[in-house]
């Protein structure tokens, strides 16, 4: 495997956690206006891709491999539990 093909192999490993974490963190933004008016949006983004990232390295350790519903689930887990973080501030 060249060092391009590992790049695009990782990068596709937690393209899903970061692409519905910057989703969850605008609609946060959107529909909870007034509760998350002192954070911004890339901070919710950032700290739920971070949350998503940990969670499919925790499902790929417990599981053994990428894509079960089971790790899917963890992922929303670990994305939406730093932005319920972030809200209660």
């Amino acid at each position: 495997m060249s060092p391009l093909q590992a790049f695009w192999h990782v990068a596709n490993l937690f393209a899903p956690a970061w692409g519905v974490a910057l989703l969850v963190a605008l609609m946060a933004k959107l529909v909870w206006r007034d509760a998350l008016k002192a954070v911004a949006w890339h901070r919710l983004a950032i700290w739920g891709a971070a949350g998503g990232s940990v969670a499919v390295i925790a499902a790929l350790a417990l599981l053994g491999h990428d894509g079960r519903m089971s790790g899917y689930a963890l992922m929303l887990v670990g994305i939406t539990l730093p932005q319920w973080w972030l809200m209660r501030k």
